[in-house]
C-alpha cells in the first residue's frame, strides 16, 4: 500500500509496528552477542535502525521502496530537518555497510569489539527517532 493512499490511522499503525520491531531487534542483539553470533548481531542492529528510519519516513508521508532509498531519504529529510544528527546519519550508512559485508561477503566475521562499538549508537539512533515518534503518536 502506498503512503499516498494510507489513512492517518493506517500510517500511525505502521509506525507503531515498525518501532515495536526496531525495539525488538535491539533486544535480539543481546542474545546474538552473548552467543557469539556477531554477524547476526550487526544485522539485527541494522534492521533496528532501518525500521526506525522507515517509521519516521512514513510518519512524514514519504514512501521508500529500497534500502538505498532509506539511506538517501534519511539524509534528505530526517538529518537535514534536524530530527537526527549528521553523526547518526553517517552511522546509519556505516552500519548498512557492515551489515552488507557480514551478510554477503565471504570470510567476513564481525567481532565482539565491533558489536560493542556499534550497539550504543544503534540504541541512540532508535531511541532518538522513537522519542520523536512517540510524541507524534500521542
Amino acid at each position: 500500500m502506498s503512503n499516498r493512499t494510507l489513512t492517518e490511522e493506517q500510517r500511525r499503525d505502521i509506525v507503531r509496528y515498525r518501532m515495536e520491531n526496531a525495539r525488538k531487534m535491539l533486544e535480539e542483539v543481546k542474545s546474538h552477542r552473548s552467543n557469539g553470533f556477531y554477524n547476526t548481531a550487526v544485522n539485527r542492529m541494522y534492521y533496528a535502525c532501518y525500521y526506525a528510519a522507515t517509521a519516521m519516513l512514513i510518519s512524514m508521508g514519504i514512501e521508500v521502496k529500497s534500502h538505498d532509498g532509506v539511506r538517501l531519504n534519511l539524509g534528505r529529510h530526517i538529518v537535514l530537518e534536524g530530527r537526527l544528527s549528521p553523526e547518526l546519519g553517517r552511522f546509519y550508512s556505516r552500519l548498512f555497510s557492515k551489515r552488507s559485508t557480514g551478510d554477503y561477503d565471504d570470510f567476513i566475521n564481525h567481532t565482539l569489539t565491533t558489536v560493542d562499538d556499534l550497539l550504543p549508537q544503534a540504541c541512540l539512533f532508535v531511541n532518538t527517532l522513537g522519542e520523536q515518534l512517540d510524541d507524534w503518536l500521542a
